[in-house]
């Protein structure tokens, strides 16, 4: 089997990393919570970074007329599906396709991803913005207008007496891994079929 090919082999199942370690957290910091608030995201699951904390950002958020993060949501299903899918497709593509393959996956992996980032930020839109109107406590903006309560897609984000991080974790550090060995194994099967046409 060729380096490359090997390489490519990697870069397929890397993206099972996914289903061992979060893919994301965010952390909400305030001074009246001496241990901050988070929550991971995972490719099928939410869960708390400190007991409880997923309840107590529901009780907070309630209160600003914010929606319950909730148990399961669509893409809960749907996520884990496509990384199988590409997993197998590029384990087949490292045994029998060539280099040009491995950039056909690539590309398929990138186009994903942003999918996936895309439907992150629509979800965090709504859960920001889509507020009950009978909210206990409602806030506006300088202009009038309704003040929203977005976390940030990516990075850190000041709201109200809140500090929120956002940030990728290890499970997308191994998405991204896979996606850029594919990127080198296709490469490094162009290098070497160029010279093996010399």
């Amino acid at each position: 089997m060729k380096k490359s090919n090997i390489i490519m082999l990697i870069a397929a199942l890397l993206p099972l990393g996914l289903f061992l370690f979060p893919l994301w957290k965010i952390t909400l910091e305030a001074p009246q919570y001496p241990t901050p608030l988070g929550m991971y995201i995972h490719i099928n699951d939410f869960s708390d970074a400190n007991p409880h904390d997923i309840k107590n950002i529901n009780l907070m958020n309630h209160y600003v007329g914010m929606k319950y993060i909730p148990e399961a949501i669509p893409e809960f299903k749907i996520f884990p599906l496509g990384i199988l899918i590409t997993t197998l497709i590029g384990v087949i593509i490292a045994f029998k396709g060539n280099y040009k393959w491995f950039l056909y996956w690539f590309i398929l992996m990138v186009l994903l991803s942003t999918a996936g980032i895309y439907d992150f930020y629509l979800w965090e839109h709504d859960y920001g913005h889509d507020l009950d109107p009978k909210a206990i406590m409602k806030f506006t903006n300088p202009d009038g207008s309704v003040m929203g309560f977005q976390p940030p897609l990516f990075g850190t984000k000041q709201i109200l007496n809140f500090t929120a991080h956002s940030y990728p974790r290890l499970g997308a550090y191994f998405l991204g891994l896979g996606i850029f060995s594919s990127l080198i194994a296709y490469k490094m099967g162009k290098k070497n079929y160029k010279k093996g046409n010399l």
